[in-house]
């Protein structure tokens, strides 16, 4: 595809055939997209010669890049940890989002004499060593929970130096007294002893319950020695609460050391992807996110870019990486797709968890979507029902005749979409075949012009159609429907005023709908627009009519004279304050000298 305000086969000429990433940017000098290739030169080419096989998001990409810049590296795989950092760095809005919109905690063992074992959402490396991120906290709090059983840690966040102990500026708290504390703070737990109970919280930490097992069965051991059966019974307790956490724990194979486990499933929009952590066949971590695709990015791009992603952001260096789609790209990981045996059921887990993940996510969009729609067609689905109609009434015309002691009669429509006013939807009607006040002929002319104008221009029909008025009116609308054929094919019913019962064809006995209910509120909104939009046309044309007799006094004036001075001027004091030659423009000088004589005289009399 080319870009007339860049020269893009001057940009390729100087990029190299080498690994790396590149970065285009718009006219503004913002970063709109960073990429990675085996091949430089290729992979930015392919976006300016192959634009027939580009979507139109692509296309568009395409047609905003000012400038290319480029990095070599070494491999595919320092590619594609670039290319991550620089997507964070500069978040280009045609790449995918690679960071969670979500902070989620961590269990940080703190970097200080008798360390405490906290939660943060903040990541400080010197503060100590992190595990996590947990996707899903209730793992977190029961790990936290089982460490309350078998360890004495503090909670306190004192500064326990040697020289603060010495110095005796702290005091032991309640969680000595209730023994969830050895009082560290007083001297009375030493720092090797704290730290051993530190040792094994790291190893289980990091999945490894075996050295912990060993450590309280040992102690165990040494306790019924020395004939201390009470405490040996203790460390017995902590084992079983080891065993109890280790049961809970999904255990697939122990064979299975240290792992990663990586599924994609994905639809138009967004992949969805899950991230399984297995340490000595256990799963120790599990994380589902959903990836809104910018572009047309494949399945196996996405999952490489989030496999570093996710590994980065656990900390994870395990050899063997287990997917389920075919990865032609270098993690510094043995990648394998397994057919059977334990690591195939591991996959087939987590294929399951990311599929849920998918339905759940497209079943709460098509809910909410539901909800939305429900709410703004609430009113619309209690009309449908309390008229018994087959489809929605989405769009509603009304009309309504108006005429004052039988002088211009006059009919107006309204109609209302989705239940709002359609203003330019709106027409007026001057009755043109009834002489004299008569309502049902009047109702029978202007529905007959509506809709004889709409089937000759199959603009469409209304889904329903209000008449202002009881039964003879209905009637009268309904005749003219019936000279139509168009009676039977959309539902009319009449509202009148009396006490606001609705009526429907050959049907004598009205239906009274609940004075509260929406839908009737609906049909008087729509009722009211009608009787004032005709209302107001029937009193400019009266207003415009009287106008037009009074210029008709004048001799040599009448009707269409008087009405293309009135469409001129806008109004009869302006005629009078106009000067001749200007009225002469418009009907004559003879005409006009007449009509400026006939002011003069009134304002003399």
């Amino acid at each position: 595809m080319a870009n007339p305000q860049f020269d893009y086969k001057t940009e390729l000429a100087r990029i190299p055939h080498e690994p790396g990433v590149y970065r285009y940017f718009d006219a503004t000098g913002e970063v709109i997209y960073v990429g990675k290739a085996k091949d430089l030169r290729n992979r930015v080419s392919s976006y300016f010669t192959n634009s027939r096989q580009h979507d139109r998001k692509t296309l568009r990409l395409v047609s905003q890049i000012r400038k290319i810049e480029f990095t070599i590296v070494h491999t595919e795989f320092d590619a594609l940890l670039l290319e991550n950092q620089l997507i964070k760095r500069y978040l280009p809005k045609y790449n995918i989002l690679l960071r969670d919109d979500k902070t989620y905690p961590f269990i940080c063992v703190t970097n200080e004499p008798f360390p405490r074992v906290i939660t943060t959402r903040r990541i400080d490396r010197k503060l100590g060593t992190f595990y996590g991120p947990y996707a899903n906290l209730k793992p977190m709090y029961t790990v936290l929970e089982m460490f309350s059983q078998l360890f004495t840690i503090r909670t306190c966040n004192y500064n326990l130096t040697q020289e603060n102990i010495e110095a005796g500026k702290f005091k032991v708290c309640l969680e000595y007294h209730i023994g969830n504390c050895k009082g560290p703070c007083e001297g009375k737990q030493s720092e090797p002893d704290y730290d051993r109970d530190i040792e094994q919280v790291h190893s289980i930490l990091k999945g490894q319950l075996k050295p912990a097992q060993e450590y309280f069965r040992n102690r165990m051991v040494e306790a019924a020695e020395t004939l201390a059966f009470e405490q040996a019974q203790q460390y017995k307790d902590k084992m079983d609460v080891l065993q109890r956490f280790q049961s809970k724990s999904t255990v697939v194979n122990p064979k299975i050391a240290d792992a990663d486990v990586f599924t994609i499933a994905s639809d138009e929009s967004c992949a969805y992807v899950n991230f399984m952590k297995v340490v000595n066949g256990t799963i120790i971590q599990t994380h589902t996110v959903e990836v809104k695709k910018k572009l047309d990015e494949t399945d196996a791009d996405i999952l490489a870019m989030m496999i570093v992603e996710f590994r980065g952001q656990y900390g994870s260096t395990a050899k063997e990486i287990m997917t389920n789609i075919p990865l032609d790209v270098d993690l510094k990981a043995e990648i394998t797709i397994p057919q059977i045996g334990d690591k195939k059921k591991l996959l087939d887990m987590s294929l399951k968890n990311v599929l849920y993940f998918r339905r759940e996510r497209q079943d709460r969009a098509a809910a909410e979507a539901t909800a939305s729609a429900s709410k703004k067609d609430r009113v619309l689905i209690k009309l449908k029902q309390d008229l018994q109609l087959k489809s929605l009434p989405r769009r509603i015309e009304c009309f309504d005749n108006s005429n004052i002691q039988g002088t211009n009669p006059v009919s107006a429509m309204v109609c209302f979409i989705d239940g709002k006013p359609a203003n330019k939807e709106y027409r007026h009607f001057s009755i043109k075949t009834v002489v004299g006040p008569n309502d049902f002929a009047s109702m029978h002319e202007v529905v007959t012009r509506r809709y004889s104008r709409v089937l000759d221009e199959q603009t469409g029909l209304p889904d329903l159609i209000v008449i202002d008025g009881g039964k003879g009116q209905l009637s009268a609308a309904c005749d003219a429907l019936k000279a139509l054929d168009l009676y039977g094919k959309v539902p009319i019913i009449g509202i009148a005023k009396r006490l606001e019962e609705i009526y429907f064809p050959e049907d004598s006995l009205p239906l009274y709908i609940d004075k509260k209910s929406e839908s009737l509120k609906l049909i008087q909104r729509i009722r009211d627009e009608a009787h004032r939009f005709a209302i107001t046309y029937h009193r400019d044309k009266r207003s415009r009519n009287s106008l037009i007799s009074e210029l008709e006094n004048i001799e040599g004036i009448g009707k269409k004279t008087a009405a293309r001075l009135l469409t001129y001027f806008k109004g009869v004091k302006k005629i009078r304050e106009a000067p001749v030659e200007q009225i002469a423009e418009v009907v004559g000088t003879d005409k006009a000298r007449k009509v400026k004589e006939y002011f003069a005289g009134i304002e003399n009399t």
